[in-house]
């Protein structure tokens, strides 16, 4: 039930693409920013501030950061010394094959899926606290040299800022506060904002669904070996690996152990191809991968559920 909510919304944002392409550019410019702003913030917010903090950076998001260092390592060394890949593609497909779609795919399978929304919290912490201000600032050696982000601002540093001062870190901030704190809001503040926040994941899941359709991947041969290599690492490497150090290491077991390694086999986040894209990286592999791991993953994390439930 909870894999074919997703797929049915999914299908209502393919289909919308499909049937009325010359208003689907519209709605997607429209739904991107308001998604961005408004209704993700408010889910991160509401989600943070009902979640336990201790048993989510106690355990889960130490078994995130450790599954995105070693997946994001395997293709490191295979991407540098087997395909021979310089420092740029290597750290491009680096993060391509370890950070996942949390935000917008990882929501609706940990809530709809998996019953809780401890496992992708735990990977969005992670995520915005520690992996992408280190892949930023591997970025931003790898692209020393290269021209400026508009705006005049070092690459490096406004790179980093950002992704401490966007929309969705603040509000996470927010309501990992209001979870140590204990205070709650009182209704005429908490129930708009989770109104909107339960917004966010129809409207993603559509946005998604438009963003799928008019793709062809793999068109430039060169990249292929990279793109091959990342999506084996990202949908078969990790979840492995999410397994082993959940399970062997934490002893995590039972429902919390499947929304683990589904949160590993998650598709590549957009924000892979945004961020490479700011530094001046090859990015072509990382749009391919992104486009593809998003077609394959929930198939994968249906194998996933069939293994472990």
């Amino acid at each position: 039930m909870g894999f074919g909510i997703v797929l049915v919304l999914i299908i209502v944002g393919f289909g919308a693409a499909a049937l009325l392409p010359g208003h689907a550019p519209a709605m997607q410019k429209g739904l991107t920013p308001a998604i961005y702003y408004i209704t993700n913030p408010a889910l991160m917010f509401v989600l943070l501030a009902e979640t336990d903090l201790g048993a989510v950076v106690g355990v889960y998001t130490p078994i995130a950061l450790l599954t995105a260092a070693v997946a994001g390592g395997c293709f490191a060394l295979v991407g540098r010394f087997v395909l021979r890949r310089g420092a740029r593609q290597t750290a491009v497909g680096a993060m391509g094959s370890s950070y996942v779609n949390a935000g917008n795919i990882g929501l609706p399978i940990a809530l709809y899926a998996v019953g809780s929304s401890t496992p992708v919290v735990s990977v969005l912490l992670a995520q915005l606290l520690v992996i992408a201000p280190v892949y930023l600032a591997v970025f931003s050696w790898c692209g020393r040299g290269t021209a400026e982000p508009p705006g005049g601002h070092p690459g490096w540093a406004a790179g980093i800022l950002r992704s401490f001062t966007n929309p969705v870190t603040v509000a996470t901030a927010a309501g990992a506060l209001v979870a140590l704190t204990g205070w709650h809001p009182p209704a005429i503040l908490w129930t708009p904002v989770e109104m909107l926040g339960h917004a966010s994941i129809p409207l993603l899941l559509v946005l998604f669904g438009m963003g799928l359709h008019g793709q062809k991947p793999l068109t430039d041969r060169a990249v292929r070996p990279d793109v091959v290599l990342s999506l084996a690492v990202k949908l078969v490497f990790m979840p492995a690996v999410a397994w082993v150090i959940g399970h062997l290491v934490f002893g995590v077991t039972g429902t919390a152990l499947f929304g683990v390694v589904v949160m590993a086999a998650l598709p590549t986040a957009q924000n892979v191809y945004l961020f490479a894209s700011q530094f001046r990286m090859p990015v072509t592999a990382a749009r391919d991968v992104i486009f593809l791991s998003s077609m394959l993953s929930l198939p994968v994390i249906g194998v996933i559920a069939l293994l472990l439930t």
